[in-house]
């Protein structure tokens, strides 16, 4: 099978254009039968004035080897067809394994494990997927927050409730990136996500595809549990026995793989007790901006930003400060919303969420500086949890105390103080939304950084330094504050237990959870 790259076509192209457009590049001049695939999809709009739609495709055609002969045929190579292959089949475990989280890194360990015959349990603290969606709506509706249902916790994970991004930068020879693709398609997503070149699905299709995993995974032996939170962990002579469900129930196992969240506060507390290794590590806060999407799309595309075949336009920003912190865009949402994901009782913060369609007024994205131990340099290891609570609890107050999310306009912001009314853009919380001095709620280091970098990012995207854009926070669970230790097996200092995915401090987003879920359920088997 021969891969040919670069194929640039205009924006208003027909199908019958890529055909043409092969011919044409592998000189194909008879009547030669063949075939094509697209694997990689892209927009190259350097040039705002002549935008193109990149393809690569593969080609099934006889004579491979008369084109590859032909020095003048330039981007083309022979590939073959390849799927990742799990490499332990034969391994027999004495337990049924255990898996604590169903976010990405909890399924698609899960997933590969019952693929393969070993049965696992998911144990989730919070609800099944309709559950918490109605949970969701509530807190929204009534400001009464469950810290067991909510966007942080629940099936899915707090992913469910993002954009659905399934891009990563994790490089992957053993074609783990291709496998979780493949799975989603399988459950429901778009099948343009296989060779998009910024793929996503959006919360509506992730809600559905995640729920198909978690009947797939239970169709093959496996079992998922909801409402079973894991309140103690069984130790003997430095081993993994078991667990403890919700201070009662016991099952024991001596593989235990722990795929918690990067809000899972009181698990963490938990492990330290149980003398798990921790470590402090590095992670950002900041706040979320909103501007109108139509403006981003416009900076981005030039005059041809309202064609039809063009993707909802999106951003990645990043500048290096004058007090040395980096500040950079985070989760950007184009065409969505800005939401309360608060887990903890008297504290506040945010995310980004949008559907598939992308098809909300706003474009909203966080704007993150990065902190070090440094900066919360107590002894406790979960110290970098602290530091994030002192901000939520300051945002939680400034908005009134009733689970309000503090928003404010950029202008006030860098003028620090409190804006009396909103602009042009109208903060997608709206009625769940309070005027504040966001100045108030984050490190003054924090502060002087976000405004630099929003003076920094308009002379990248014309009109980011809008006065009216909406800034919402505060948004300080980009990623965990620590690290479970795990060695080159991928257990912890405790034999049996696994660290594994976003919450132990070895992912950042769904695709690198799902695959480090992967590769957890590989090196479960391996002995």
């Amino acid at each position: 099978m021969l891969r040919l790259q670069q194929i640039k076509l205009p924006l208003d192209h027909k199908e019958i254009d890529i055909y043409n457009k092969i011919k044409k590049e592998l000189r194909i001049v008879d009547e030669t039968k063949f075939s094509y695939k697209i694997v990689k999809k892209s927009i190259d709009a350097r040039k705002k004035n002549d935008i193109r739609i990149v393809y690569t495709v593969d080609i099934k055609i006889k004579n491979e080897g008369r084109i590859l002969k032909n020095k003048k045929i330039r981007s083309v190579s022979l590939v073959s067809s390849k799927k990742y292959k799990f490499p332990n089949k034969n391994t027999d475990l004495n337990n049924r394994p255990i898996i604590i989280g169903s976010g990405p890194a909890g399924l698609f360990c899960g997933l590969i494990l019952a693929e393969n015959g070993y049965l696992p349990i998911i144990l989730e603290r919070g609800k099944d997927m309709d559950s918490r969606i109605k949970d969701v709506e509530q807190f929204v509706l009534t400001a009464k927050l469950s810290t067991e249902s909510n966007i942080q916790f629940g099936e899915g994970g707090a992913g469910t409730f993002s954009d659905g991004k399934l891009n990563t930068l994790v490089k992957d020879k053993f074609l783990r990136n291709k496998k979780v693709l493949e799975e989603f398609v399988e459950c429901g997503a778009p099948e343009e996500i296989l060779y998009y070149n910024k793929p996503h699905i959006g919360t509506d299709y992730l809600r559905k595809v995640v729920k198909n995993i978690r009947n797939k995974i239970i169709e093959l032996g496996g079992d998922v549990r909801f409402n079973s939170k894991v309140t103690s962990l069984m130790v003997d002579n430095d081993s993994i026995a078991g667990v403890i469900i919700n201070d009662d129930e016991k099952i024991l196992s001596d593989k235990i793989i722990l795929a918690i969240g990067h809000s899972a506060r009181d698990t963490f507390s938990m492990l330290k007790d149980n003398k798990i290794l921790i470590e402090k590590k590095p992670f950002a806060i900041g706040v979320r901006i909103e501007h109108p999407q139509e403006l981003i799309n416009k900076a981005q595309y030039g005059n041809s930003y309202e064609n039809k075949n063009l993707p909802v336009a999106d951003y990645k920003l990043t500048h290096h400060c004058k007090n040395g912190r980096g500040v950079y865009s985070f989760c950007m949402c184009p065409g969505g919303y800005v939401v309360n994901a608060s887990s903890e009782e008297n504290r506040v913060v945010t995310n980004g969420m949008s559907n598939y369609l992308r098809d909300a007024e706003n474009a909203n994205s966080a704007l993150l500086v990065n902190v070090t131990p440094m900066d919360f340099p107590e002894d406790d290891v979960l110290a970098g949890v602290a530091f994030q609570r002192k901000w939520e609890e300051l945002a939680f107050m400034a908005a009134g105390s009733n689970y309000n999310i503090p928003v404010q306009k950029s202008i006030d912001f860098i003028n620090n103080r409190i804006s009396t009314e909103v602009g042009k853009v109208k903060p997608s919380l709206q009625d769940n939304a309070s005027l504040a001095d966001l100045n108030e709620c984050l490190p003054y280091y924090v502060c002087d950084a976000i405004k630099e970098g929003i003076a920094a990012f308009d002379n990248k995207i014309k009109g980011f330094g809008l006065d009216d854009a909406i800034l919402s926070g505060v948004e300080t669970r980009s990623s965990s504050p620590i690290r479970i230790i795990r060695n080159k097996d991928f257990e912890s200092n405790i034999k049996g237990l696994y660290p594994c995915g976003e919450g132990a401090g070895y992912a950042g987003g769904i695709m690198s959870a799902a695959m480090d879920g992967i590769k957890v359920a590989e090196a479960v088997t391996s002995k």
